[in-house]
């Protein structure tokens, strides 16, 4: 069985105390193949908050795969650098590929750079990226988990969250399912849910999978500090795959489950 463990929006520069310590705990417990990390990894986007967030990262049992978000960009009031150098600070700790690949023999991930500097905070992917996925996703070998990590979200649960949507979604979801997508990671909105995602041309469902604030004090009404261990087996052609969602308890000092949804993948291989 595959395990990964999905934080999202961190804001380095912002921590509560304790979390980033019991989410190392909650890693080292479960021991995930890969981390994957959906953006907002920082607060405003400076070199001493991107090398805190590289010095958390070292610390995880496993490699930890990125992709930026809207905060991990300079604010607007530094202009030239947000519209010539946007992401320097980001690539300094995190490297320079914006939207990575990590391919194994039983998972396929897809990382898209849904941010745009000339955007205040709105996400959008162009006919460009949704083809670049598309094809990468119809590349897939049939036992792998197929997942594509931006740092937008694409459903709502909240009519407050439409418009933090991603631009283009209508596009991309559609063909991306088709394509073969199982499950789409993203954050944003600090508020962890499930969705289901429907396709155009295949009677196919994919899922959306969307992470809380994982260490951060930006945390929304309720929610506390939230993440997600995704489980995935594949034997004989037959895929298993459930999300849970881990929330933090000031209490227990420690992550602990909160939910675990099955999800069902419509699957040919």
């Amino acid at each position: 069985m595959t395990c990964l463990l999905h934080i999202s929006d961190p804001h380095f520069g912002t921590e509560q105390s304790g979390v980033p310590a019991a989410l190392l705990r909650l890693a080292q417990q479960h021991r995930p193949e890969h981390v994957l990390l959906s953006g907002d990894i920082t607060q405003r986007a400076r070199p001493s908050q991107f090398a805190a967030a590289r010095a958390f990262v070292d610390q995880l049992p496993a490699p930890v795969l990125t992709v930026p978000g809207n905060h991990d960009i300079p604010l607007i009031i530094h202009l030239f650098t947000r519209l010539f150098h946007p992401y320097r600070n980001y690539t300094r700790e995190f490297g320079s590929d914006l939207e990575p690949v990590l391919e194994t023999e039983q998972l396929l991930v897809v990382g898209v750079n849904s941010t745009k500097p000339a955007r205040h905070k709105n996400g959008e992917v162009t006919e460009q990226q949704i083809a670049r996925v598309a094809a990468r996703l119809k590349q897939a070998k049939p036992g792998q988990l197929r997942i594509v990590m931006q740092h937008h979200p694409v459903r709502a649960i909240e009519e407050s969250d439409q418009s933090n949507l991603l631009i283009g979604r209508a596009q991309a979801i559609p063909e991306w399912v088709d394509a073969g997508m199982d499950l789409l990671l993203a954050g944003h909105i600090h508020l962890p849910y499930i969705r289901p995602l429907s396709g155009k041309h295949s009677p196919r469902t994919g899922w959306t999978a969307q992470a809380g604030t994982a260490v951060s004090q930006r945390v929304r009404g309720s929610i506390p500090n939230s993440v997600n261990l995704i489980r995935h087996e594949c034997h004989q052609g037959l895929h298993e795959c459930s999300v849970e969602r881990w929330d933090y308890d000031a209490e227990q000092d420690a992550f602990a489950l909160f939910s675990e949804t099955d999800l069902a993948l419509h699957r040919s291989d």
